[in-house]
């Protein structure tokens, strides 16, 4: 085989992409406050939107945001009030650090563990790279 033949070869093996344009965006939190608890009643759809657990997503603000939190129905509830935009940007943190892949930008990742190290593999380049827990 020569180098064009196993060139062509091993494109037909990379994941087919959807489309080269900007097709991932951050989900806005529809962020609703109840006496002194915060609820983001999208938190189910974010999470389904970035192709991670809701509990991973729940850790993660819990302890970026200091404040208890529980997944009900769906919906995420905190025990003290937030803003809208503090729980957006925490959102969009964690996109960031858990979601996009660093070498070619795109969301098509998935988080793996090995050996008690978090490690994020994009589906669309091949990248592996280790993320906190």
């Amino acid at each position: 085989m020569n180098y064009e033949e196993l060139l062509t070869k091993a494109f037909d093996k990379l994941p087919k992409l959807k489309d080269s344009g900007e097709r991932f965006e951050i989900p806005k939190a529809d962020v609703m406050t109840e006496g002194n608890q915060t609820i983001i009643k999208n938190f189910g759809q974010i999470a389904t939107t970035l192709r991670r657990e809701p509990e991973h997503l729940l850790k993660f603000l819990t302890k970026e945001l200091a404040a208890p939190g529980a997944v009900k129905q769906q919906r995420a509830v905190f025990m003290t009030k937030l803003t809208q935009s503090a729980i957006q940007q925490k959102i969009e943190t964690y996109v960031r650090d858990y979601v996009i892949c660093k070498e070619c930008k795109r969301p098509d990742t998935k988080l793996v563990k090995e050996n008690r190290i978090t490690i994020l593999v994009c589906e669309a380049c091949g990248a592996k790279y280790g993320v906190k827990g």
